[in-house]
């Protein structure tokens, strides 16, 4: 399926608005005892053995979690699916990213944290389903199983995350590389025989051009020459694991002029790149690439 390249990304509150945001923060924490224990990937390492891998593209869209009755974001939140997207969907859990396509992560934000949906926006999302955490067993039975229950639903919008054996180290160099070219954001490995557990995983790791995180913004830098009278950086606060030291630093590159017109509001999250860490634990190259969604959300 071919879709659309990207568009201008657009400044989070703008996405959702005042009253919007206003109602959507104070739910996070009501909404945190219904969080889903989602296994989480780990970054890609040459430590990491390949031999039973299997590889996927990486969608970048938002995690979306059925529990058999409702869309749950990571961090426990209902998403307002229209009747019709969830209609006749299993009483068993799946685990998937609702996706707009590749380079359009903000439409598939905005579409889905809207309180009411947009039936004209949801035709453009889909749900990539990529594990059944419920399943049990390891990884190639529940990709098996998950195959089967995909077909059993016969929506169009609802489509399997294909998984194929990882081939070695220059192979899949290459196809990291095709797949940045054509416009993904990465690929993932998923080992063939993990169970589903919670938290972060060895056995699941992505692998990516580059690294990207999320830092809180602490202020702005106005810009000077060319920038005159626009923001020239943000200063920002990053931790690169919870409970970890946080370590600021300014974030300059990577906004378009008019981003630098509306920079992202002060104590809103931002979603970075970067290229390792330096010795002092500081991301290496940081650039910014788009508001982040809600931490919590």
């Amino acid at each position: 399926m071919v879709f659309a390249l990207p568009t201008r990304r657009r400044n989070s509150l703008k996405w959702l608005g005042a009253s919007a945001l206003a109602a959507w923060l104070p739910a996070s924490k009501v909404q945190a005892a219904n969080r889903p224990a989602l296994m989480l990937a780990t970054e890609h390492t040459p430590s990491f053995a390949g031999g039973d891998a299997w590889v996927s593209e990486k969608y970048d869209g938002v995690r979306a979690y059925w529990d058999g009755r409702q869309l749950l974001t990571r961090g426990g939140h209902r998403i307002e699916a229209p009747a019709w997207f969830t209609a006749g969907w299993p009483t068993f859990a799946l685990d998937g990213e609702l996706w707009a396509g590749r380079g359009r992560f903000a439409e598939a934000v905005s579409t889905a944290r809207r309180e009411s949906p947009d039936d004209a926006a949801w035709r453009g999302l889909r749900y990539m389903v990529f594990d059944l955490p419920a399943q049990g067993g390891r990884f190639e039975a529940r990709y098996a199983a998950l195959l089967a229950a995909v077909q059993t639903m016969q929506q169009a919008w609802v489509q399997p995350v294909l998984q194929s054996p990882a081939p070695d180290a220059a192979g899949l160099q290459a196809l990291l590389a095709d797949t940045t070219r054509a416009g993904g954001e990465g690929l993932m490995l998923h080992r063939a025989s993990a169970l589903y557990q919670a938290g972060r995983s060895a056995d699941l790791v992505k692998l990516k051009l580059f690294q990207d995180a999320e830092a809180r913004v602490l202020s702005h830098v106005a810009g000077q020459g060319r920038l005159q009278g626009r923001t020239g950086a943000l200063w920002v606060e990053w931790r690169a694991t919870e409970g970890a030291k946080a370590h600021r630093f300014k974030l300059g590159s990577g906004f378009t002029d008019a981003e630098r017109a509306e920079p992202p509001a002060v104590g809103s999250w931002v979603t970075f790149r970067y290229r390792g860490l330096t010795a002092q634990g500081v991301p290496r190259f940081a650039s910014y690439l788009r508001p982040a969604a809600a931490m919590n959300w």
